[in-house]
């Protein structure tokens, strides 16, 4: 399944990854890209909706479903 979030607030490559990498590390995510132009990150996976939201806060970007 994938699963397209808003998240505000990157401005670069490293910023991508940051988030990229949160995403990640919550259960059920396969993979997931970031996209600092599209104000965007897709996953892969059945991770919890609310737990991407909340792993991309955590790293320091405003997301949102």
């Amino acid at each position: 399944m994938s699963e397209t979030i808003s998240v505000e607030g990157m401005t670069c490559e490293h910023c991508e990854q940051t988030v990229e990498e949160a995403l990640e590390d919550v259960d059920g995510v396969s993979s997931a890209t970031a996209d600092r132009e599209a104000e965007s990150a897709t996953v892969e996976g059945d991770a919890d909706t609310d737990a991407l939201v909340s792993a991309v806060d955590e790293a320091g970007y405003d997301a949102s479903a």
